[in-house]
Protein backbone atom coordinates (compact mmCIF):
# COMPACT_ATOMS: atom_id res chain seq x y z
CA UNK A 1 0.00 0.00 0.00
CA UNK A 2 1.64 3.68 -0.94
CA UNK A 3 1.97 6.13 1.87
CA UNK A 4 -0.07 9.47 1.31
CA UNK A 5 2.69 11.45 -0.43
CA UNK A 6 3.70 9.04 -2.83
CA UNK A 7 0.10 8.65 -3.89
CA UNK A 8 -0.28 12.57 -4.02
CA UNK A 9 2.41 12.81 -6.15
CA UNK A 10 1.70 10.26 -8.72
CA UNK A 11 -2.04 12.18 -8.97
CA UNK A 12 -0.19 15.41 -9.52
CA UNK A 13 1.79 14.27 -12.52
CA UNK A 14 -1.04 12.13 -14.24
CA UNK A 15 -0.10 8.87 -13.11
CA UNK A 16 2.84 6.23 -12.05
CA UNK A 17 4.14 6.50 -16.01
CA UNK A 18 4.02 9.74 -16.40
CA UNK A 19 6.59 10.51 -12.74
CA UNK A 20 8.53 7.43 -14.00
CA UNK A 21 9.48 9.03 -17.36
CA UNK A 22 9.98 12.48 -15.14
CA UNK A 23 12.60 10.85 -13.40
CA UNK A 24 13.56 9.06 -16.51
CA UNK A 25 13.67 5.28 -14.32
CA UNK A 26 11.24 2.53 -15.72
CA UNK A 27 7.34 2.06 -14.13
CA UNK A 28 7.97 -1.05 -12.68
CA UNK A 29 10.43 0.54 -10.29
CA UNK A 30 8.15 3.41 -9.25
CA UNK A 31 4.90 0.31 -9.10
CA UNK A 32 7.22 -1.09 -6.63
CA UNK A 33 7.63 1.81 -4.41
CA UNK A 34 5.53 2.05 -1.15
CA UNK A 35 7.00 5.37 -0.17
CA UNK A 36 9.21 7.54 -2.13
CA UNK A 37 13.16 6.67 -1.49
CA UNK A 38 15.09 8.61 0.11
CA UNK A 39 17.18 9.68 -2.40
CA UNK A 40 14.31 10.45 -4.80
CA UNK A 41 12.78 12.92 -2.11
CA UNK A 42 14.05 16.04 -3.49
CA UNK A 43 13.25 14.88 -7.33
CA UNK A 44 9.56 13.86 -6.86
CA UNK A 45 9.21 16.94 -4.69
CA UNK A 46 10.29 19.56 -7.88
CA UNK A 47 8.27 17.38 -10.34
CA UNK A 48 5.26 16.87 -8.68
CA UNK A 49 4.78 19.62 -6.39
CA UNK A 50 4.43 17.75 -3.48
CA UNK A 51 6.12 19.28 -0.14
CA UNK A 52 9.34 16.81 0.98
CA UNK A 53 7.66 17.08 4.54
CA UNK A 54 4.68 15.77 3.09
CA UNK A 55 6.62 12.91 0.45
CA UNK A 56 8.93 11.66 3.83
CA UNK A 57 7.52 13.55 6.78
CA UNK A 58 9.64 11.05 8.57
CA UNK A 59 12.56 12.49 7.03
CA UNK A 60 11.59 16.19 6.38
CA UNK A 61 9.42 17.08 9.48
CA UNK A 62 7.10 20.16 9.01
CA UNK A 63 7.41 22.17 12.49
CA UNK A 64 5.57 25.30 11.04
CA UNK A 65 3.96 26.47 8.09
CA UNK A 66 6.94 27.82 5.87
CA UNK A 67 4.17 30.69 4.60
CA UNK A 68 4.48 31.66 8.34
CA UNK A 69 7.56 32.09 8.33
CA UNK A 70 8.23 33.19 5.13
CA UNK A 71 5.24 36.06 6.19
CA UNK A 72 7.17 36.68 9.68
CA UNK A 73 10.55 36.86 7.81
CA UNK A 74 8.95 39.37 5.51
CA UNK A 75 7.45 41.39 8.53
CA UNK A 76 10.66 41.66 10.07
CA UNK A 77 12.31 42.77 7.15
CA UNK A 78 9.82 45.64 6.25
CA UNK A 79 9.61 47.41 9.89
CA UNK A 80 10.35 50.50 9.40
CA UNK A 81 10.64 50.92 5.28
CA UNK A 82 8.32 52.93 3.47
CA UNK A 83 4.99 51.61 2.71
CA UNK A 84 4.74 51.57 -1.02
CA UNK A 85 8.34 49.64 -0.69
CA UNK A 86 7.24 47.39 1.34
CA UNK A 87 4.06 46.52 -1.27
CA UNK A 88 6.44 46.40 -4.11
CA UNK A 89 8.48 43.66 -1.75
CA UNK A 90 5.36 41.65 -1.13
CA UNK A 91 4.39 41.44 -4.53
CA UNK A 92 7.61 40.55 -5.70
CA UNK A 93 7.57 37.77 -3.02
CA UNK A 94 4.04 36.59 -4.08
CA UNK A 95 4.88 36.04 -7.85
CA UNK A 96 8.38 34.51 -6.42
CA UNK A 97 6.25 32.04 -4.49
CA UNK A 98 3.99 31.06 -6.86
CA UNK A 99 6.49 30.35 -9.81
CA UNK A 100 9.42 28.13 -7.93
CA UNK A 101 7.28 26.05 -6.69
CA UNK A 102 3.11 24.34 -6.70
CA UNK A 103 0.96 26.30 -4.35
CA UNK A 104 -0.39 24.33 -1.51
CA UNK A 105 -4.10 24.50 -0.46
CA UNK A 106 -2.87 27.10 1.99
CA UNK A 107 -1.06 29.61 -0.68
CA UNK A 108 -4.09 28.90 -2.40
CA UNK A 109 -6.40 30.30 0.40
CA UNK A 110 -4.22 33.64 0.62
CA UNK A 111 -4.14 34.05 -3.06
CA UNK A 112 -8.03 33.85 -3.46
CA UNK A 113 -7.76 36.82 -0.70
CA UNK A 114 -5.95 39.42 -2.45
CA UNK A 115 -7.87 42.69 -2.70
CA UNK A 116 -7.92 44.99 -5.85
CA UNK A 117 -8.89 48.25 -7.05
CA UNK A 118 -10.08 49.66 -10.39
CA UNK A 119 -6.39 50.08 -11.49
CA UNK A 120 -5.09 47.95 -13.82
CA UNK A 121 -2.94 46.01 -11.64
CA UNK A 122 -5.79 46.02 -8.92
CA UNK A 123 -8.32 44.64 -11.36
CA UNK A 124 -5.35 41.62 -12.25
CA UNK A 125 -5.12 40.79 -8.49
CA UNK A 126 -9.00 40.36 -8.52
CA UNK A 127 -8.70 37.96 -11.29
CA UNK A 128 -6.05 36.19 -9.95
CA UNK A 129 -8.12 35.71 -6.62
CA UNK A 130 -11.02 34.71 -8.62
CA UNK A 131 -9.04 32.17 -10.51
CA UNK A 132 -7.84 30.71 -7.00
CA UNK A 133 -10.86 30.49 -5.51
CA UNK A 134 -11.89 28.60 -8.72
CA UNK A 135 -8.81 26.26 -8.82
CA UNK A 136 -8.38 22.63 -6.81
CA UNK A 137 -4.81 21.45 -6.27
CA UNK A 138 -4.77 19.14 -8.58
CA UNK A 139 -5.57 21.17 -11.10
CA UNK A 140 -2.66 24.21 -10.31
CA UNK A 141 -0.56 21.14 -9.80
CA UNK A 142 -1.27 20.32 -13.12
CA UNK A 143 -0.70 23.13 -14.88
CA UNK A 144 2.98 23.81 -13.22
CA UNK A 145 3.83 20.58 -13.84
CA UNK A 146 2.76 21.01 -17.59
CA UNK A 147 4.37 24.49 -17.96
CA UNK A 148 8.22 24.63 -15.89
CA UNK A 149 8.94 20.85 -15.25
CA UNK A 150 6.94 18.60 -17.87
CA UNK A 151 7.90 15.36 -19.39
CA UNK A 152 11.75 16.44 -20.66
CA UNK A 153 10.78 19.72 -20.48
CA UNK A 154 8.12 22.19 -19.51
CA UNK A 155 6.46 24.91 -21.74
CA UNK A 156 7.99 27.47 -20.88
CA UNK A 157 11.77 27.92 -19.52
CA UNK A 158 11.45 30.65 -17.13
CA UNK A 159 15.00 31.57 -17.23
CA UNK A 160 16.81 34.61 -18.78
CA UNK A 161 19.70 33.21 -20.75
CA UNK A 162 16.63 31.17 -22.18
CA UNK A 163 14.91 34.58 -23.47
CA UNK A 164 17.78 36.38 -23.48
CA UNK A 165 19.83 33.72 -25.86
CA UNK A 166 17.94 31.14 -26.76
CA UNK A 167 19.98 28.79 -25.32
CA UNK A 168 20.25 27.70 -20.91
CA UNK A 169 23.32 28.40 -18.84
CA UNK A 170 24.92 31.20 -20.91
CA UNK A 171 25.80 34.22 -19.96
CA UNK A 172 23.15 36.21 -18.58
CA UNK A 173 23.34 33.35 -16.03
CA UNK A 174 26.88 34.38 -15.51
CA UNK A 175 25.94 37.52 -15.05
CA UNK A 176 23.33 36.84 -12.24
CA UNK A 177 25.89 34.45 -10.59
CA UNK A 178 28.40 37.59 -10.39
CA UNK A 179 25.64 39.78 -8.52
CA UNK A 180 24.67 37.08 -6.30
CA UNK A 181 28.46 37.24 -4.86
CA UNK A 182 28.74 41.04 -5.23
CA UNK A 183 25.24 40.83 -2.88
CA UNK A 184 26.75 38.55 -0.65
CA UNK A 185 23.69 36.72 -1.42
CA UNK A 186 24.02 32.83 -0.11
CA UNK A 187 21.72 30.03 -1.66
CA UNK A 188 19.82 27.95 0.80
CA UNK A 189 16.61 26.73 -1.04
CA UNK A 190 17.88 23.07 -1.60
CA UNK A 191 17.06 23.57 -5.49
CA UNK A 192 19.13 23.29 -8.34
CA UNK A 193 17.29 25.59 -10.39
CA UNK A 194 19.96 28.08 -12.10
CA UNK A 195 20.32 31.32 -10.64
CA UNK A 196 18.45 33.41 -13.90
CA UNK A 197 15.34 31.38 -12.39
CA UNK A 198 12.58 34.01 -12.64
CA UNK A 199 11.17 33.43 -8.72
CA UNK A 200 15.03 33.61 -7.64
CA UNK A 201 15.30 36.86 -9.22
CA UNK A 202 11.84 38.39 -8.21
CA UNK A 203 13.35 37.13 -4.87
CA UNK A 204 16.11 39.14 -4.79
CA UNK A 205 14.35 41.90 -6.02
CA UNK A 206 11.94 41.57 -2.72
CA UNK A 207 14.83 41.70 -0.57
CA UNK A 208 16.37 44.98 -1.91
CA UNK A 209 13.00 46.71 -1.82
CA UNK A 210 12.81 46.66 2.10
CA UNK A 211 16.53 47.12 2.14
CA UNK A 212 17.56 43.54 3.85
CA UNK A 213 20.60 43.64 0.98
CA UNK A 214 21.84 45.74 -1.32
CA UNK A 215 22.83 49.44 -1.05
CA UNK A 216 19.57 51.12 -1.29
CA UNK A 217 17.96 52.30 -4.21
CA UNK A 218 20.94 52.06 -6.71
CA UNK A 219 21.55 48.76 -6.06
CA UNK A 220 17.71 47.66 -6.66
CA UNK A 221 17.53 49.91 -10.04
CA UNK A 222 21.03 48.26 -11.31
CA UNK A 223 19.95 45.06 -10.70
CA UNK A 224 16.20 45.15 -12.07
CA UNK A 225 17.26 46.51 -15.08
CA UNK A 226 20.00 44.24 -15.75
CA UNK A 227 18.40 41.39 -14.91
CA UNK A 228 15.06 41.40 -15.74
CA UNK A 229 14.33 44.37 -17.49
CA UNK A 230 15.39 42.92 -21.05
CA UNK A 231 13.29 39.82 -20.51
CA UNK A 232 10.83 39.67 -17.85
CA UNK A 233 8.09 41.05 -19.54
CA UNK A 234 7.96 39.19 -22.62
CA UNK A 235 8.37 35.90 -19.98
CA UNK A 236 4.97 37.25 -18.28
CA UNK A 237 2.93 38.05 -21.56
CA UNK A 238 3.98 34.48 -22.67
CA UNK A 239 2.37 32.54 -19.12
CA UNK A 240 -0.64 34.98 -19.69
CA UNK A 241 -1.23 33.48 -23.17
CA UNK A 242 -1.67 30.10 -21.98
CA UNK A 243 -5.30 30.02 -21.84
CA UNK A 244 -5.56 26.57 -21.08
CA UNK A 245 -3.49 27.59 -17.75
CA UNK A 246 -6.13 29.38 -16.26
CA UNK A 247 -4.65 30.03 -12.92
CA UNK A 248 -0.66 30.69 -14.34
CA UNK A 249 -2.10 32.66 -17.23
CA UNK A 250 -4.01 34.85 -14.31
CA UNK A 251 -0.40 35.05 -12.91
CA UNK A 252 1.19 35.81 -15.79
CA UNK A 253 -0.86 39.41 -16.55
CA UNK A 254 -0.23 40.55 -12.65
CA UNK A 255 3.49 39.76 -13.32
CA UNK A 256 3.17 41.96 -16.87
CA UNK A 257 1.54 44.34 -15.51
CA UNK A 258 3.77 44.97 -12.25
CA UNK A 259 6.95 44.42 -14.23
CA UNK A 260 5.64 47.11 -16.64
CA UNK A 261 5.28 49.69 -13.57
CA UNK A 262 8.39 49.00 -11.95
CA UNK A 263 10.13 49.52 -15.63
CA UNK A 264 8.57 52.95 -15.59
CA UNK A 265 9.20 54.20 -11.97
CA UNK A 266 12.85 52.83 -12.25
CA UNK A 267 12.55 54.96 -15.74
CA UNK A 268 11.68 58.45 -14.18
CA UNK A 269 15.15 59.20 -13.21
CA UNK A 270 17.29 58.17 -16.16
Amino acid sequence: MRERGLEEAIKAVGGVGALARALGISQPSVSSWSRVPPERVIAVEKISGVGRHVLRPDIYPESRSSIAVAMEAAQDRSAGVDEMDRLRSAEYGLLALLLFRVPTADVLGRVAALKGDVSPLGMAHLALAKAASEASVEAVNREFFDLFVGVGRGELLPYASYYLTGFLHERPLAAVRQSFVDLAIIRDDDSREPEDHIALLFDVMANLAVREIGQGYETEKAFFEAHLKPWAGRFFADLESMTNRPFYAAVGAVGRLFVAIEDEAFSFDA
